[in-house]
């Protein structure tokens, strides 16, 4: 733990030091002993890049810490927000602000996504009712599926009122734009993941069936539909705040899985410390690669979060063979 700690902050002074603006150490120690705290440099850093490294952890915090809380409730290793038509719906309820009540607060259009995330997840979950599943494979793509076909009904709808540029930003994470008073939202997620780390053996009970939850004396429908909202809440605050970041819930619970069991309490805070490294690592591969030009974080995170999958993936069918 000591180790991804210390991994972590040297990714945290590594993201703070790189970006298009010259920022000089040296040039910040000298106006802190000098009292010139509204320096270009300070100013660069107080406005710019600690904002944006901040957001990053809190983004890969909560949502790693939201695909494994979704993974309990579905029962299922394949599942995450990406995976299951809650972030797709998200932009939906973006969408839908923007065209009808365009002058909404921030907060309000958190509301509004996080309402349509619910929805769309509780109609993942009533499909799965409905649906054979003979392997467990089926269930990811049901929600691919889901999330598919919301995903096509927004964009018909933001093409046919000229708003793709629009969509696109909430679609694709990117954390370019983030600056100080622009990624305040992000906090709500951390509480969340906190909720949902101090309610981790709860959720454990919850992923065991209705039936053993029930005889524990716990209500399944209450802590499923709380689970379900936590969840829901966390990937709209991510969607209106930095966009869709994909497959990130899935990769970091079923690494952890694997390198520690099934031992939840144990894992959440692996899990959290994992989500932060790994999307500020691919942040800085992302500013890194056609420097100083930025690819979109979301791009990033899809390629290597895609590779990594299939790498997971084999490597439990070979472990099962």
């Amino acid at each position: 733990m000591f180790g991804l700690v210390a991994l972590l902050l040297g990714l945290c002074v590594i993201s703070v030091g790189i970006g298009a603006g010259d920022l000089s150490w040296p040039a910040l120690r000298d106006d802190l002993l000098a009292g010139r705290l509204d320096s270009d440099a300070w100013q660069l850093l107080l406005i710019s890049r600690v904002p944006r490294t901040l957001a990053l952890l809190l983004a890969g915090v909560s949502l790693a810490v939201a695909g494994m809380m979704m993974q309990m409730l579905v029962r299922n290793r394949y599942v995450e927000p990406s995976t299951a038509g809650t972030m797709e719906s998200a932009a939906l309820g973006m969408l839908t602000v923007a065209l009808l009540a365009p002058g909404l607060p921030v907060v309000g259009k958190m509301l509004v996504a996080t309402a349509f995330a619910m929805a769309g997840t509780l109609l993942f979950l009533g499909i799965l009712r409905r649906v054979p599943l003979r392997s467990p494979f089926m269930v990811p793509l049901v929600g691919l599926v889901l999330g598919g076909v919301v995903e096509a009904t927004t964009t018909f709808f933001a093409y046919r009122y000229e708003m793709l540029q629009s969509l696109r930003a909430w679609t694709v994470g990117d954390f370019s734009g983030v600056l100080r008073g622009r990624y305040e939202l992000l906090w709500i997620g951390l509480g969340l993941s906190c909720a949902a780390m101090l309610a981790a053996d709860r959720y454990t009970v919850v992923g065991m069936g209705r039936d053993f939850t029930t005889n524990l004396g716990l209500n399944h429908r209450k802590l499923l539909l709380t689970g379900l909202l936590i969840v829901s809440a966390i990937a709209a605050v991510v969607v209106v705040t930095v966009g869709s970041i994909p497959f990130l819930g899935l990769i970091v619970p079923n690494a952890v899985s694997m390198l520690l069991g099934d031992n939840v309490r144990r894992s959440v805070p692996w899990v959290a410390l994992l989500g932060g490294g790994f999307v500020l690592a691919c942040d800085i591969l992302g500013r890194l690669v056609h420097f100083p030009y930025e690819i979109p974080i979301g791009t990033v995170v899809g390629i290597v979060g895609s590779a990594l999958f299939l790498t997971l993936l084999l490597n439990r069918r070979t472990r099962a063979g």
